[in-house]
């Protein structure tokens, strides 16, 4: 790969860090890619009360510009004067480019970008709206958005095929401006298991299946808490391990606490390798999923998955033989659980795949490569970069602070 002669300005906006893909991503970026090529600048808002906050959590020390009116909900006053912001932002910092990830971070920094004159705009799809989330009419609202926003976009990044793929049966871009870049990632390295357990208070000779992520309607914790009723009725000594919380919170807790002592919450933990160390398998309920970044971590700790096969989970999780892919049913999760609890052997030989695939496909490494190569692509063809020519450092931008409106 040439090197540039001047590093490009990145401005990455995210609507919120919470723990989740989009953060994760996020910080593997601005960790990543090297400051001699990129200079970067995070711009973010504000988390939910009931959620955790990703750079607090995982990234601390990591820079970041909280724009305060930049969130989660939708505000009409508070988005007109996020645009502002990010506007008047963009016009300081100059970016090249300007990489938007989620939604509503979406529509305000691509409208941002182009009333700043950014020539670069890049867009990721984490997983999209379709499904799952909206009533029709707003469904078809958002995709409406999407599909003039990706006009003025130069390129489109989805993190899985099955994404893009219903991304354009949706009209939304052209096959030519999608790239497909998976999640990359890593965990620290993985306490001995009766040590985590120790640590989570968990029952040391139990077989323990974990939960990892948002608890939110379209994760299901409602189908969460059945299949854990119908587990725990079959097979005896056994956990389930609750890592997160979200706005269904309480509705699982009152769930778990009929289930007790065979259900623990343990709330948001910046040590989610303990979590994996505890586990014997992972499980997803959601009706709606881009590529779980649960599921990844899961397989680098080599604990095998049960998932409902929505999204991009098929991509993650190989049915058969990393873990096994359900239909959205209670039943047909519980089974397989109970499956892979009751066959340690099996269970065993799906981890052992799970670790291999998983290393090879979806490393932070080649998350940060890919990106880069589609900046460099940017570069290239604007006549920002000279093919092959030399280069001299820049640093990131110094001093974290919060843009007000």
């Amino acid at each position: 790969m040439g090197h540039a002669a001047t590093p490009l300005r990145v401005m990455r906006v995210v609507a919120r860090m919470n723990v989740g893909g989009p953060a994760l991503q996020s910080v593997t970026l601005m960790r990543g890619l090297p400051p001699d090529r990129f200079e970067q600048r995070l711009y973010t808002g504000f988390v939910e009360p009931d959620e955790a906050d990703y750079v607090d959590l995982r990234a601390p020390g990591l820079m970041v510009h909280r724009v305060k009116t930049l969130g989660r909900r939708i505000r009409p006053t508070d988005d007109v004067r996020a645009l502002a912001a990010l506007t008047a932002e963009m016009r300081r910092f100059r970016p090249h480019i300007v990489h938007t990830h989620t939604f509503k971070a979406g529509a305000i920094g691509r409208v941002a970008a182009a009333m700043a004159h950014v020539p670069g705009r890049v867009h990721t799809f984490h997983g999209h709206l379709l499904k799952g989330y909206f009533p029709p009419r707003t469904v078809r609202l958002i995709s409406t958005t999407e599909s003039i926003l990706a006009r003025y976009t130069d390129h489109l990044i989805a993190v899985g095929d099955r994404v893009r793929d219903d991304l354009l049966a949706a009209g939304i871009g052209r096959a030519a401006q999608y790239t497909v870049v998976p999640p990359g990632t890593s965990l620290k390295p993985l306490p001995p298991l009766q040590a985590a357990r120790e640590q989570l208070r968990l029952p040391a000779g139990d077989k323990v299946v974990a939960y990892v992520g948002r608890l939110t309607r379209i994760k299901r914790p409602d189908r969460l808490a059945a299949v854990a009723r119908e587990v725990v009725a079959a097979v005896p000594g056994v956990t389930f391990a609750i890592c997160g919380d979200g706005e269904l919170g309480a509705e699982l807790s009152s769930a778990a606490r009929a289930l007790s002592p065979s259900v623990r919450l343990l709330g948001w933990r910046a040590d989610v390798e303990t979590v994996y160390a505890a586990a014997d398998l992972v499980l997803l309920t959601s009706d709606n999923e881009g590529m779980p970044v649960s599921l990844i971590e899961a397989g680098l700790a080599g604990v095998p998955a049960v998932a409902t096969n929505v999204g991009s989970v098929a991509e993650v999780v190989k049915d058969g033989s990393t873990g096994l892919l359900t239909r959205c049913d209670v039943n047909d999760l519980a089974q397989s659980v109970i499956r892979l609890l009751r066959d340690d052997r099996l269970r065993c030989q799906m981890g052992a795949a799970a670790t291999s695939w998983t290393r090879g496909q979806f490393g932070a490494e080649r998350l940060v490569a890919d990106v880069e190569h589609v900046y460099e692509a940017i570069a290239l063809d604007r006549g920002w970069w000279p093919h092959h020519s030399g280069m001299g450092g820049a640093g990131h931008p110094q001093g974290a602070r919060e843009v007000a409106l």
